[in-house]
């Protein structure tokens, strides 16, 4: 038998954590509460689209997504050169850091945030800079900026953010630019921004700070999770770079045309996105009232800041009421909202849970 070496993967891959999904509901009666994804079935428009596209998969799709891009840069007041196209928000971002950072860069962002930030910096080389949460689990922007170096390349900000649901204002979005350097760029993940009440034009910051860059999704409001795509509005040059780091095609023909037929629906989106809004102080306000510490969110989810004990114990409890939630170690719990009855079965288990003194 030959002993010789056989091939190993980098180090950085190595030790990477596993990217950790919602887990998936298994029976009718299971309320999918674990994944911040639509629970509304996909629109009449989007699905004909998709069949139609179906017929043409053994074509590779546009490599440019020009369709899409021009339909975004239109409904963005942007140019096209100004949008870049890839498999999700987090494909986008993937793309971006690749762009933008070498080995030893730093990435700065709150933690905790999305999960995926520091498995992308690792994957690249750059090294991930966690800036702890605020008591009332809000960026810390103060500190963020402190974190800043001469090796910082890209400043991350989730808002609202994933999970803990808050959301930054216009004005403090305006004032942390104004104190980032201008080389710095700074990347606002919108993923969640249709839920908010009263959508900043987060469009208009853009254009006063080059150095901003909006990265958003298909994925959540317009319910195409499972088709991958979403987009960064970035100057030309930065747009530029985001589309050659891009895998080729990796975004299809089938994904492309449900998000345009999704863009054309928005009177639909917008009234499926009005029930979240109108479920989530609800929830939140019946939570507070059972004891729980819930923050003002501004996403379709509510977090619950939980030891890990507890955390354990109430993702057990909603496990055996049929309800699937995100655990996550050392943190909490995220919930995601639902049509009323589910969010209610949410809320029965929340009032039975009896909470460690």
């Amino acid at each position: 038998m030959n002993n010789a070496p056989l091939p190993r993967l980098r180090a950085a891959v190595s030790g990477l954590p596993a990217y950790v999904a919602g887990r998936k509901a298994t029976g009718a009666q299971v309320a999918a509460l674990a994944s911040n994804e639509s629970h509304y079935p996909p629109l009449p428009a989007a699905l004909a689209a998709i069949a139609e596209a179906a017929g043409r998969v053994n074509r590779y799709p546009d490599m440019a997504t020009t369709a899409l891009r021009e339909r975004l840069a239109e409904a963005n007041g942007v140019t096209i050169e100004e949008i870049a196209v890839g498999p999700g928000s987090v494909g986008v971002l993937s793309q971006l850091i690749a762009a933008l950072c070498d080995a030893g860069d730093d990435v700065v962002f709150a933690w905790r945030s999305f999960e995926a930030y520091p498995i992308l910096c690792q994957i690249a080389g750059a090294d991930a800079v966690r800036v702890p949460l605020t008591s009332d689990e809000r960026h810390d922007l103060p500190a963020m900026i402190a974190a800043i170096t001469e090796r910082t390349r890209v400043v991350l900000l989730c808002s609202p953010n994933n999970p803990t649901g808050t959301a930054l204002s216009l004005e403090e979005l305006e004032a942390f630019l104004e104190s980032v350097p201008s080389s710095v760029l700074v990347v606002l993940d919108e993923a969640y921004r249709e839920f908010t009440d009263g959508e900043a034009d987060t469009v208009a910051v853009y254009r006063e700070y080059p150095n901003l860059c909006l990265l958003r999704t298909f994925s959540k409001a317009y319910g195409l999770a499972g088709l991958r795509v979403g987009y960064a509005i970035a100057r030309p040059e930065i747009a530029e770079g985001l589309r050659r780091t891009q895998v080729p095609f990796s975004v299809s023909n089938v994904a492309e045309a449900a998000a345009l037929a999704a863009l054309d629906a928005g009177d639909e989106v917008a009234e499926q996105v009005a029930t979240v809004r109108a479920e989530r102080p609800r929830v939140e306000a019946a939570a507070r009232e059972l004891g729980w510490d819930v923050p003002p969110g501004q996403a379709n989810f509510v977090w619950l800041r939980a030891g890990d004990a507890e955390r354990e114990r109430l993702v057990a409890a909603f496990d055996e009421a049929g309800i699937m939630v995100r655990g996550y170690a050392g943190d909490g719990v995220r919930v995601t909202l639902a049509d009323p009855a589910s969010n209610d079965r949410v809320l029965a288990v929340l009032g039975g849970f009896e909470r460690a003194l």
